[in-house]
């Protein structure tokens, strides 16, 4: 059975709303809420940069407390490099809402995006907020999608449902993200909420590797940002019995989550900047999974790999040229490349003008997938990349205006 609702209202007892505050131009959604009936456990997996933006300082301490109610986020300012004036707008983002909902402040957590260095109108946020509340429904969820976008073309929602412990269990979620995309993390907000039972430490874990397997397996130009942040919220609603790492249930649940982690990733990657191709990289056969990992984000962040996929240039020798500079030790006899089904390098050599003519086929298409075996193992990786275009240096030349 499919949920009723699709993105973060999709599971039992979640409610949403996106409104208008202020921030962006009149017509423009910029501030959303998202809020479970009950507080449950919370995790969160944030940016790798050193520089952080308040929101995701505040985010951290209020994770150590394991248990979440709300989340507010808003759109058209970063909230980043504003010093100590950020972080106590970040706290009046969460006690907003806190005190209208009646629950502890370390239950809300806060997201911004946007602009880095302006101050954020927290005046205008917070007169916002009972408005917002107000809002709250089940068929919330495309509103706050909505406000939460800055350069997405369209907004990216997700649900998926499973039978978890003899109980059907249901994972929603909303991303935004477009420019600045690459692991570690993206330049990205990603909210999912589930109603499973399940231990925070279970809950934790299982986000992580969802991760890993999704948003950290995507690059649009490399670069990262100062509020990439997901955060995943459980009410229990679902009536399972409360699930625990290690167990049959745990795995179920880390396949679902997964699942929508990796279907917002690919939504991001689809919607980036300028991009006209989404190109799956597959490495398999190498001696490691940290090889297997690090060849595949070589050929994926290839600025020449990347060029050539937007000119649909089958110039198969820029993929060669990345793995033999991926810094790991391969022996090039042993290579064997394929774009979709069609082999073009076998062990080491190109297979001539026919199986090229058949690649450039290939190289027209809006997504297709490079498989790369090493032949050294058995360890294997993926990541998911896009083209670089005209479009995407247009974007980013004058964002700010």
């Amino acid at each position: 059975m499919r949920p009723t609702h699709v993105g973060i209202t999709a599971p039992l007892g979640f409610q949403a709303a996106g409104i208008h505050c202020g921030i962006k131009k009149p017509d423009f959604l910029d501030l959303a809420l998202c809020v479970s009936d009950v507080s449950g456990p919370i995790a969160g997996v944030f940016t790798k940069n050193c520089v952080v933006a308040a929101p995701v300082l505040l985010d951290r301490r209020h994770l150590r407390f394991r248990r979440g109610r709300a989340i507010i986020v808003n759109s058209g300012n970063a909230n980043a490099c504003t010093g100590e004036q950020g972080l106590v707008a970040a706290k009046a983002m969460a006690t907003a809402v806190a005190e209208q909902l009646s629950i502890p402040v370390h239950h809300v957590f806060v997201g911004s995006t946007g602009v880095i260095g302006r101050v954020l109108p927290i005046d205008r946020i917070a007169a916002a907020v009972p408005a917002l509340i107000a809002r709250l429904s089940i068929s919330g969820g495309d509103q706050a999608a909505q406000a939460i976008l800055t350069t997405d073309l369209r907004p990216k929602t997700v649900s998926r449902q499973a039978q978890i412990g003899n109980r059907s269990s249901t994972v929603g979620g909303m991303a935004k993200g477009s420019g600045m995309i690459h692991p570690n993390m993206t330049t990205m907000l990603a909210y999912l909420t589930t109603d499973v039972a399940i231990a925070p430490t279970a809950l934790q874990s299982a986000l992580k590797s969802a991760v890993d397997q999704s948003f950290n397996c995507i690059t649009v130009d490399g670069d990262t940002s100062t509020n990439d942040t997901v955060l995943c919220l459980a009410n229990g609603l679902a009536k399972n019995q409360p699930i625990q790492r290690g167990t049959k249930p745990y795995r179920a649940f880390e396949r679902l989550l997964t699942d929508a982690a990796q279907e917002l990733a690919l939504m991001i990657c689809r919607d980036g900047e300028g991009v006209t191709k989404v190109v799956m990289i597959r490495v398999q056969g190498a001696a490691t999974a940290t090889a297997a990992k690090r060849v595949a984000d070589t050929i994926a962040t290839s600025n020449l790999v990347k060029t050539a996929l937007f000119g649909e240039d089958a110039n198969w020798g820029r993929v060669m040229a990345a793995i033999g500079r991926s810094g790991v030790a391969i022996d090039p006899g042993n290579v064997t490349v394929r774009f979709d089904d069609i082999v073009m390098v076998q062990r080491g050599v190109g297979m001539g003008m026919e199986a090229e003519q058949k690649i450039a086929q290939v190289f027209k298409q809006k997504e297709f997938t490079v498989t790369v075996h090493l032949g050294q193992g058995h360890a294997h990786a993926h990541m998911w990349t896009t083209d670089l275009s005209y479009d995407y240096v247009r974007i980013n030349a004058s964002y700010r205006s």
